[in-house]
């Protein structure tokens, strides 16, 4: 895998991190979407106006442009499982540093399957 197409895969797998751990923030702080005694429409209008929402859903936005940049350039047998593999080590640990979640030994040995994954796939993706 060239690395501009690395690169654009990177910056999206970052976007989509953020949009996650931003969309999480906004649901925490509007209440959720949990339906409660019938009012669902209320949790639907306190999430959609919470900044850290909306923030979300425009740097999704943002990482759907910049993936499909990334998709014109890279085989897509190679770049989606590097911007999955990537995003969600991201997404892991943005949600310990952020919302204090817990990291366990085996979730740490998981993280380090999938790094070591996305460094293969990005070799071979390379070489062949």
């Amino acid at each position: 895998m060239k690395w501009a197409s690395l690169g654009f895969i990177a910056v999206s797998a970052v976007l989509t991190a953020a949009a996650n751990l931003l969309l999480r923030q906004g649901l925490l702080k509007s209440g959720g979407l949990a339906v409660k005694e019938g009012h669902w429409l209320a949790g639907w209008a306190a999430t959609l106006i919470q900044p850290a929402f909306v923030l979300g859903l425009v740097a999704y936005a943002l990482a759907a442009v910049v993936w499909f940049y990334a998709l014109s350039v890279t085989e897509v047998s190679s770049g989606y499982p590097v911007l999955v593999g990537l995003t969600f080590v991201l997404v892991t640990a943005g949600a310990v540093a952020v919302f204090k979640e817990t990291l366990n030994p085996l979730k740490l040995v998981g993280i380090l399957a999938i790094l070591i994954g996305i460094a293969i796939v990005a070799r071979v993706s390379r070489t062949g």
